[in-house]
Order: C-alpha cells, then structure tokens, then sequence
C-alpha cells in the first residue's frame, strides 16, 4: 500500500511538472525552475520546456499505467525501472539546474524506490 502511495504521488507531481513546463506562464515557470525571466519567454526555451513536459508528463502516465497493466513481481519490477530513472535525471538534474530538483523531484521517487526493495 505504501508502495503504491508514494508511486502515485511521484506520478501526479510528474503530471504537474508536464502542466507547468507546458502551459505555465513565462514567470510561473521562471520561479518554479530558478529560471531568469528573460530566458524563460524566449521561443527556443519555451519548446525546450514544452518538449522536457512531454517526458515528464509520460513518466507520470506509465506510473499510473502500471498499476492498471501490471500485478505482482511484474508490477514491482515497472515500478523499479521507472522510479530508476527519475531517480537519474533528478540527480543529473540537481546537478546541472538546481538543487531543488533533489528536494522535489529525487527524494520522493528515491523513497519509493527504496519501498519497492522492501516489499
């Protein structure tokens, strides 16, 4: 149960970073990602983030997907690969954009990770 919790929390805060990244305004998505203002309203950065919610707005969908599509060991081992990866791009992108990332996108995917090792 607690798996499945914190999976679907990962999964709707994805689909809310999909939101923002896609159809936020210049300055909501200035604040939300530590972004100057000037940068955020230029066309090249723009479709940068609309194309960087796509991914996002996926990896909450196959979350959500996978509760429906898969059971058991299956289920366990989806949910593995695909908390893995957010779990990768949140370091890389911690790293190279800000800090928060690990707050608000790494810590929830890493706790669980972790859960589904100890089921």
């Amino acid at each position: 149960m607690i798996m499945l919790i914190l999976s679907l929390i990962v999964a709707v805060e994805h689909l809310g970073i999909m939101l923002l990244e896609m159809f936020g305004t210049p300055q909501q998505q200035a604040q939300a990602f530590d972004m100057p203002l000037e940068y955020v309203k230029q066309a090249p950065a723009r479709v940068a983030l609309a194309n960087q919610g796509i991914y996002n707005g996926m990896l909450g969908v196959l979350l959500i997907l996978s509760f429906l599509l898969f059971h058991g060991a299956v289920l366990v081992i989806v949910l593995r690969l695909l908390l893995g990866f957010i779990v990768v791009v949140a370091l890389y992108g911690g790293m190279t954009a800000t800090r928060k990332i690990w707050l608000v996108q790494l810590l929830p995917a890493a706790l669980a990770l972790l859960v589904t090792f100890l089921i």
